[in-house]
């Protein structure tokens, strides 16, 4: 089941689907998707490559949250129970490979930097006419070079299993605005802030801060896709001023939240 960003934050809640789609194969296509669209829980025993040409692209699996923009795909690997949510009109570009072909040599769903070159490489391969020529043999082995040199990106969000960062996560993820501190959070669900700031390095592998962060960005990004102004963006994300969300838009996006496409 998937969530509007208006009411719950980030579609992470996977442990609630109970019919898992099966299809053996990973298709090597474009589709359109609509605003607010999903693909419901499925899996694959190919490997896959998730790149949507504009608007913002969320994967979800029972690990946590993956989500993209236009400069960003994913990397969701064999046997990955996943799911996607389209913020924005989409194009969705999939490129599927064979389990025994790992390029990248990931076992997770991972997001990666898409460049320009590797943008319109993408975008070539899942519209030409799937066959064997040679000239798409070039295309696919140039692709997986790109593919190979693309840094990983730090946009995940973990799903919480411990019972209180739940209760805690689902606040902030309604309301990423709320700028109190952890211990001030624990309170209200019966703990310290040191056994919560544990919690969060044991079972989601990064701090409190590093997963507001993502939060925030995560929330960012839909905004901006359905044009919401900059300034209003950093106010209902939490920043505590426009300057403020914009160094941090431009250190994890490598440009300013102003010149993001809004698909």
């Amino acid at each position: 089941m998937f969530w509007g960003w208006h009411h719950v934050a980030l579609p992470i809640n996977c442990h609630v689907i109970t019919e898992i789609r099966h299809d053996p194969v990973a298709p090597t296509r474009t589709q359109s998707l609509a605003s607010g669209g999903s693909i419901d829980a499925h899996r694959h025993d190919d490997h896959q490559i998730i790149y949507a040409g504009r608007g913002v692209l969320a994967v979800t699996t029972s690990e946590g949250s993956w989500v993209a923009p236009g400069t960003r795909a994913i990397w969701v690997p064999a046997g990955t129970v996943h799911g996607h949510r389209a913020y924005g009109e989409i194009d969705l570009h999939l490129v599927g490979l064979p389990a025994t072909e790992n390029p990248l040599a990931l076992n997770t769903p991972t997001v990666l930097a898409v460049s320009p070159l590797l943008r319109e490489l993408i975008i070539a391969y899942t519209r030409a006419e799937d066959d064997d020529s040679p000239q798409r043999a070039r295309l696919r082995a140039v692709l997986l070079d790109q593919l190979r040199a693309s840094p990983q990106q730090p946009l995940h969000l973990p799903t919480p299993t411990a019972p209180l960062l739940r209760t805690l996560c689902a606040s902030l993820q309604a309301d990423p605005s709320d700028g109190r501190t952890l211990a001030e959070l624990g309170r209200e669900v019966g703990a310290s802030g040191r056994t919560l700031s544990r919690l969060f390095r044991s079972d989601l592998g990064m701090t409190f801060p590093q997963w507001r962060t993502q939060v925030r960005l995560h929330r960012a990004l839909v905004l901006l896709t359905e044009r919401t102004p900059v300034t209003a963006v950093a106010h209902q994300c939490g920043w505590s001023s426009t300057s403020a969300f914009i160094d941090v838009f431009r250190r994890t996006f490598g440009h300013t939240p102003g010149s993001h496409p809004t698909g």
